[in-house]
């Protein structure tokens, strides 16, 4: 019992000094205003009007996405952004609902009901920002810049084509399946559905739809600096209470609400108790957690890049969670980094956080003031609105790039774009993780081993030829990653330089070795081991300082021979060499010997 008590307050002291190595500030907007002036105020000013005019729409379109009540979305943008820059590094990024997150949540919610979507997503939301908040307290942020850029792009990529084909239904005035276990989920579910149900199309929903679509591109191709999405909105749901006051057109429009509908409530735990729904909601909470980090660091590491501040994913991950922690409390859904929003919000001239502020209180005020007018907005004019942003967010750029720049590249955005129109979307994006880590991996774990040879004038140069008369000696320079994904090829590629009988002692050049772990490490005690028993010897040339600390650590010294190891000389960095061939010889028992370079095959042209 002692025992145990011991261990766990060692790993407590350990908690705490690693958080308190690693802390995050507090509050990193009091930093934020140092030298600010009327200039900025009324920069910041124009900038969140600008925000708020694109938020307020977007949060209805994203909550529609969710398939949960509009307000959802707009209480989501409005809050994160007056929340977020009080906890974030990133003086630009603009926090709210996104296309991917609401998608995610709608492709995790699809099986459940109207009525248990919303009591379970205030606890869901709390999940997800208690997750953003502890992955920002341990640091985990910086394991995000490991996710392949070619994940993401292949993630958005096959998000966008989704949520374009979840709007068909809206778009097309095609009623959504009553029973949430019929609600299609992935791409080619939803075409089924869409194409079964083309006998229900009603055509007005479809010509308000194709309006919308040839308002947005006019806008966008004249207009583009305007609030278009507001426009387009605002204009078309105005021609339709016209055609519907005095023609009579027939749509579906969102439901209207009223304060009383946005009065926030704690998260509840459902009948089957507290753990029954963390069972239930932790793993999708996960799921979002992630993607919001990865949105938010790719948008505030651009952003940040343009101006020259220094980002910092983990205090960008504490704005996050917290965004979402008061989202929890306030009835909304989970936020993330707005790629649309954050870049408006830049180019419109923004100096500080206080423009999300801005935009945040804007937005409170229009929910407030337009609540009961939401009724008036027909659900084919949003679902044209959404599939243009979601047209928009497909870089074409970047899928160029990444199908063009390695196979591994390509590989990896191809599979996670079809992942996402297969699979879940929390599936896809792991998916996509997975297998560029798997191909890093198999990349890394390829340890050089380069052919070296002694000049006339006695420097240790690359070898021009590629045999050597009676070799006694080989002297194998390894260049590269040892870890444990390498350490057996390089076990056998070792073995098998010492097929040749007339082969007797192996120089290991380790200057340019990387990474040893417990796996390199048996592999290497194995092979000198082996080598041992078939009369051969292994020393060991240039081990780096951290490189023989690992060996000393794990007891290898002794299992090698100190004698045949030779620590790198940063000044000479050929004494190493010189000193394991004078140990080589005594081995033979001569003064002089023939030696043989290894020649790895793989190294063309070398």
């Amino acid at each position: 019992m002692r025992r145990i008590r011991w261990l766990l307050k060692r790993a407590v002291a350990g908690i705490g000094g690693f958080v308190r190595e690693n802390a995050i500030d507090p509050l990193p907007i009091l930093h934020g205003f140092r030298k600010y002036g009327p200039r900025d105020l009324r920069a910041d000013a124009a900038s969140g009007l600008n925000v708020a005019l694109l938020s307020f729409p977007q949060g209805m379109a994203y909550a529609a996405i969710a398939d949960l009540p509009i307000q959802y979305g707009i209480v989501s943008g409005a809050v994160a952004s007056i929340v977020a820059p009080l906890f974030a590094g990133s003086r630009h990024t603009i926090l709210g609902p996104t296309n991917a997150t609401a998608f995610l949540l709608f492709a995790q919610f699809a099986a459940f009901s109207a009525a248990d979507r919303l009591f379970y997503l205030p606890m869901l939301v709390l999940f997800t920002g208690l997750l953003l908040i502890l992955g920002a307290l341990f640091r985990v942020g910086d394991l995000i810049q490991y996710v392949s850029r070619s994940v993401v792009v292949g993630y958005i990529t096959g998000a966008a084509v989704l949520i374009a084909a979840n709007q068909l239904g809206s778009l097309l005035g095609i009623a959504r399946p009553e029973t949430p276990s019929d609600a299609p989920k992935t791409f080619f579910t939803i075409l089924q559905v869409t194409f079964s149900s083309l006998d229900q199309v009603k055509w007005q929903s479809s010509t308000l739809a194709a309006a919308t679509f040839l308002l947005w591109a006019g806008l966008t191709s004249r207009f583009a600096k305007l609030p278009v999405f507001a426009i387009a909105l605002v204009v078309m749901s105005g021609i339709y209470a016209a055609l519907h006051q005095f023609v009579g057109w027939e749509t579906a429009t969102f439901a209207s609400f009223t304060l009383a509908d946005l009065a926030p409530r704690l998260p509840e735990i459902g009948p089957r108790g507290f753990f029954s729904d963390m069972s239930l909601l932790i793993g999708i909470a996960f799921s979002i957690a992630f993607l919001a980090a990865l949105e938010n660091s790719v948008m505030s590491k651009t952003l940040a890049s343009r101006v020259g501040d220094r980002p910092d994913v983990n205090q960008d991950m504490l704005g996050v969670g917290m965004a979402n922690l008061a989202s929890a409390f306030t009835g909304g859904m989970p936020a993330s980094g707005s790629l649309t929003r954050s870049a408006l919000n830049f180019s419109s001239g923004s100096v500080s956080r206080l423009s999300s502020i801005i935009s945040g209180l804007l937005c409170f005020a229009a929910l407030l003031l337009l609540g009961q007018s939401m009724g008036l907005v027909p659900k084919p004019v949003l679902a044209a609105l959404v599939v243009c942003i979601a047209i928009s967010v497909i870089n074409r750029h970047h899928i160029r790039i990444s199908l063009a720049a390695t196979p591994e590249d390509a590989a990896v955005l191809v599979t996670t774009f079809v992942a996402s129109l297969l699979l879940p979307l929390n599936v896809a994006i792991f998916l996509g993780v997975g297998i560029s880590i798997m191909l890093y991996l198999r990349n890394a774990s390829r340890p050089h081993l380069v052919e070296y040879e002694f000049s006339d004038e006695g420097e240790l140069v690359e070898a021009d030829t590629k045999t050597r008369d009676v070799p006694a000696i080989s002297i194998v320079h390894v260049e590269g990653d040892l870890f444990f994904g390498a350490a057996e090829l390089f076990r056998n590629q070792i073995q098998k330089t010492s097929l040749d009988p007339a082969l007797k002692v192996i120089i290991l050049r380790l200057k340019n070795a990387r990474h040893l772990d417990a796996t390199s490490v048996v592999a290497l005690e194995e092979l000198v081991q082996f080598l041992r028993g078939h009369d051969r010897h292994v020393i060991i040339s240039g081990a780096p300082k951290d490189v023989y600390r690992v060996l000393k650590n794990a007891g290898s010294v002794d299992v090698i021979g100190r004698e045949n190891i030779f620590v790198n000389h940063p000044r000479n960095p050929n004494l190493s060499t010189r000193q394991a061939l004078k140990r080589a010889q005594e081995l033979l028992g001569t003064k002089e010997a023939d030696i043989r370079i290894f020649y790895d095959p793989t190294k063309k042209g070398s």
